[in-house]
């Protein structure tokens, strides 16, 4: 009985099913060339590189993005410091500050 109210519907699920599978191939396809395009290296399915690129210019890119890392780094280092500086002035006490400050003054009289 169900067969019988599936059958008039038949062609479009197969035809539905074959135009998923058409465009699963077509965005894998898409995601291919999107790395290709963009120098990723490809991957098998386990995520390991197929062809790993080792040219010139990449070894280069990889030099110049970790010194840019470096510098990052110590720029936030920095920025934490003084964080922390401005943090320390706005939870301490008036006295406190105070004192700090006539301190420093009396050094340098």
């Amino acid at each position: 009985m169900i067969e019988l109210a599936l059958a008039p519907f038949l062609p479009w699920i197969i035809l539905s099913g074959i135009a998923m599978g058409f465009a699963a191939v077509a965005g894998w396809l898409f995601t291919t060339w999107l790395r290709v395009k963009n120098g990723y290296p490809l991957e098998n399915s386990w995520g390991k590189a197929v062809y790993p690129q080792r040219n010139d210019e990449a070894i280069e890119r990889i030099k110049l993005l970790s010194q840019e890392n470096a510098q990052l780094r110590a720029e936030l280092g920095s920025i934490k410091d003084r964080l922390a500086n401005v943090e320390r002035i706005v939870t301490d006490g008036a006295h406190q500050l105070d004192r700090e400050i006539e301190a420093l003054r009396g050094r340098s009289n």
